[in-house]
């Protein structure tokens, strides 16, 4: 077994169903023993897009996501996948290629220090220079990339490592199927018994529910606590929902740029449950947020405890588990309800809301693109967001009361252009169930190759382009800023048919001009069996221009 092989089966031995690639120096190996073994290789039209394939399959389904890539520049590249992985705790590794290991570091070709690059982002990465440590390293790598917070990892092995033969007595001591099984943390009772009396002390309390709770297969547990209690929930804008929905206990996003219901500052009790400390939650400062406020944290990743604020209480647990024993402990002790917190609450959140209920002259075309959505979303398909304005009008539209599991955005790195191989990615992780993204004219610019990529090698799924010909939130930044004078730097885009690009590259390629004939495209687009994209004209303007 050589080195090459001994990565295939040590994927293949986790379950990894596929290897993300864009081939290059270094690689060949790795190809020819994923070949020969059956391992699945989904290729891409550049390293960005390979690794966002990756990061999307971890991020929707929880499991690894291998994504390989040559070096220099082509390891630059993918590193945005990594990011991706990073911002939202996803298990992902990525390989890179480099030339043979006696030549780095005395100018080899593409000669670059690569884990260098990729070790502030990752939880682990090495440069594995000898085929006796490469068993060792890629195990180790692989277990860090599981274990809770979860997050990418990263090894360039050189060319010659990969060719290697490996001492059988090596391979021995780190069997390709061996993984680290690590018990999670358990739920104190003391500790649990302390947070339920904070929630029945707390006037109004709310629930701050981020990625941590879908990685944790949480979201039956929080709508039983919430349910219960009758506590409101808000998901930062970009993590991952775990509300299936509809709950009227859900109250939408936080920390979007078109504004939210003033809720996170009357709050005198947040409960941060897999979420993190950032410019979402206003870091938890107080002010903005209510002298006095409180601070309940649940996670299963020590390291997270106390990252950004010193909370009054820390659960270290299984974000699932402690859900369920908070709940529990809030039913034995028959507390009062927050009823009538959850009321002002919901008065709050309508009123906030209200003012994109109706489409009246003058609404932006996104608010009907979006609404033509609706009935399409089905807990079957997985739904993808794309960064940008149409984002913007997806979240604030479908987002108010309900975020199923199986919709996700780019990620809380707020990327634009990962939306095309994200969907690839997410055909792969859910092949049996409809995919549908929707983009913008900015965003679909970075993936649009990748149509071909899917078309040769038959993943099929639908994506629409909400064309406004503008960086959207930008021009409206602009315009505001100007005192809504149209006098725009670099925000404007040409007219494209991107309909035709798609038929270009082989795949289907369609324009719909009036939003009530977008959902017989889509479904149209589905049945086809192949990828497809909906070039869909709006009118220029996001949610904070009609706010």
């Amino acid at each position: 077994m050589n080195g090459a092989q001994y990565v295939v089966a040590a994927l293949q031995g986790r379950g990894v169903p596929f290897l993300s690639v864009l081939c290059g120096n270094g690689l060949d190996p790795l190809l020819a023993a994923a070949a020969e073994a059956g391992l699945r290789v989904v290729d891409a039209r550049n390293e960005q897009g390979a690794s966002y394939v990756a990061d999307t399959y971890a991020r929707l389904t929880g499991r690894l996501g291998a994504c390989a890539v040559s070096s220099g520049v082509a390891h630059v590249n993918a590193m945005a996948g990594l990011l991706n992985a990073h911002y939202d705790g996803a298990p992902m590794l990525l390989i890179s290629g480099a030339s043979p290991a006696a030549t780095l570091g005395r100018g080899g070709f593409q000669d670059l220090d690569q884990a260098a690059l990729a070790r502030p982002i990752c939880k682990r990465a090495e440069f594995v220079g000898r085929a006796d440590r490469l068993p060792q390293a890629l195990t180790e790598a692989l277990a860090a990339a599981a274990m809770p917070r979860q997050g990418p990892v990263h090894l360039t092995i050189p060319v010659d490592v990969l060719s290697a033969e490996l001492d059988e007595a090596i391979v021995a001591r780190w069997p390709v199927a061996a993984e680290c099984r690590v018990a999670e943390p358990g739920c104190d009772a003391r500790a649990i018994q302390e947070a339920a009396q904070m929630l029945a002390q707390a006037q109004r309390p709310l629930i701050v529910a981020g990625t941590g709770l879908f990685y944790a297969d949480a979201g039956d547990a929080l709508q039983t606590l919430a349910d219960a209690a009758r506590i409101p929930i808000v998901t930062p804008i970009w993590d991952r929902g775990v509300v299936a929905g509809p709950s009227d206990t859900f109250l939408g996003v936080i920390g979007a740029a078109s504004g939210e219901p003033v809720l996170v500052p009357e709050a005198d009790l947040i409960v941060l449950a897999g979420a993190r400390v950032d410019y979402r939650v206003r870091y938890l400062d107080a002010p903005p947020l209510a002298k006095g406020r409180r601070i309940l944290r649940l996670s299963a990743d020590p390291t997270e405890l106390c990252q950004g604020v010193t909370p009054d209480l820390a659960l270290l647990a299984d974000p699932r588990e402690a859900l369920l024993a908070l709940g529990a402990a809030w039913r034995n002790a028959n507390c009062a309800s927050h009823e009538n917190w959850l009321r002002h609450a919901r008065s709050v959140h309508a009123t906030f809301y209200g003012r994109w209920d109706a489409p009246l002259v003058g609404v932006p075309g996104g608010w009907r693109l979006v609404e033509a959505l609706r009935p399409l979303l089905t807990e079957q398909v997985t739904f993808l967001v794309d960064g940008g304005n149409i984002g913007q009008w997806a979240h604030m539209r479908l987002c108010r009361d309900r975020y199923p599991a199986h919709w996700i955005t780019c990620g809380a790195s707020a990327v634009v252009g990962w939306g095309v191989p994200g969907a690839i990615g997410a055909r792969l992780a859910r092949p049996q169930r409809p995919v549908l993204l929707l983009s913008g004219d900015g965003a679909i610019g970075f993936g649009l190759p990748e149509f071909e990529s899917a078309a040769r090698q038959g993943i099929p799924f639908v994506a629409i382009v909400a064309d406004d010909r503008a960086w959207g939130i930008v021009v409206s930044g602009q315009e505001a800023h100007r005192g809504g004078h149209r006098r725009t730097i670099a925000s404007e885009l040409s007219a494209v048919d991107y309909a035709g690009v798609a038929r270009a590259l082989g795949a289907r390629g369609v324009r719909v001009e009036a939003p009530d004939a977008l959902a017989q495209a889509v479904r149209e687009g589905w049945a086809s069996g192949q990828p497809t994209l909906i070039h869909a004209p709006i009118a220029r303007g996001g949610p904070a221009d009609v706010a």
